[in-house]
């Protein structure tokens, strides 16, 4: 066999796994879409869940969903970040940075159901959290820490170290060359990564079941005091997210049309990761363009 006809065989087989994993996703995607579209309407997207009756919608779990991303960018975000930079910037190579990153790569490898009954024992139980959307958080900042970390790091490293020297030749202190010049060159690379793991967070299941819980109290949205298991705010209070209402419908099936809310909700939780990856791509290409100017 010459050389031209190992390049064309070699090029096949790469255009042949690129199609095949093309191929997976299309069907599986097309078919969440198929069966899912026809169920969502404005009443689905509001109404309450059902119980044991027929009609149920997903309005309080795709807001328990937000609130809990929120409530776990504002731990992980700060965290990450900084813990990124550290490294990135002021770490030498010596055994505290090395049991920095094996701890990181320890946290990243860990299987999201663990970390959702280590949050049931300290957070929910030790910590006296209860079922609760911060417990919820916790368990979800322990699981996208290592993300975080590795993506600022990795942002970081990827400034070009011309311009920390010509910010430092100027006069600016360490701390000035990281806040005004490093940073915003990294910026488009940790918007990308915080979108991503935003996504990840959303689409969390198994951790939540254990540290969030499997119910959520009638909501009243004209309740603003923040103590009150019914205003949606409160952070203590249980969520039933969309990620774990779609495995709960399904796995208890004591509703009628089961089958209707789950492919609706399924088809809801994937657009809505589609649209944080498509987020994220549109944001790092233009924090590029206006940093950059190409």
């Amino acid at each position: 066999m010459n050389a031209h006809l190992k390049n064309r065989l070699a090029t096949l087989l790469f255009w042949l796994g690129a199609a095949v994993v093309v191929a997976v996703l299309v069907s599986l995607l097309g078919y969440i879409m198929y069966y899912g579209l026809r169920v969502i309407d404005w009443k689905f997207l509001t109404g309450e869940p059902a119980t044991i009756r027929a009609g149920g919608g997903i309005g309080p779990n795709i807001f328990n969903s937000f609130y809990l991303l929120f409530l776990a960018l504002l731990m992980v975000g700060p965290l990450g970040i900084l813990a990124g930079i550290y490294l990135s910037e002021y770490a030498k190579e010596t055994q505290l940075t090395r049991s920095i990153r094996l701890s990181i790569e320890t946290l990243a490898s860990l299987p999201s159901i663990v970390v959702g009954l280590f949050g049931l024992l300290f957070f929910v139980t030790t910590l006296g959290l209860g079922y609760s959307l911060l417990a919820g958080a916790l368990a979800l900042t322990i699981l996208n820490l290592p993300l975080v970390v590795r993506i600022t790091e990795e942002a970081f490293n990827n400034v070009p170290h011309d311009l920390r020297e010509a910010s430092l030749s100027l006069g600016a202190s360490k701390w000035q060359t990281i806040y005004k010049v490093v940073l915003p060159s990294a910026l488009p690379g940790l918007l990308t990564g915080i979108i991503l793991a935003s996504g990840r967070i959303m689409g969390e299941a198994a951790a939540l079941l254990f540290t969030a819980g499997l119910t959520t109290p009638r909501l009243d949205f004209h309740q603003w005091d923040i103590t009150s298991p019914t205003c949606p705010w409160n952070p203590l209070r249980p969520g039933e997210t969309l990620s774990v209402h779609i495995w709960k419908v399904n796995s208890e099936s004591i509703i009628p049309d089961v089958r209707r809310v789950a492919d609706g909700s399924s088809a809801v939780l994937v657009i809505i990761v589609l649209l944080f990856n498509f987020l994220a791509r549109w944001l790092a290409r233009r924090a590029s363009i206006r940093l950059t100017g190409h």
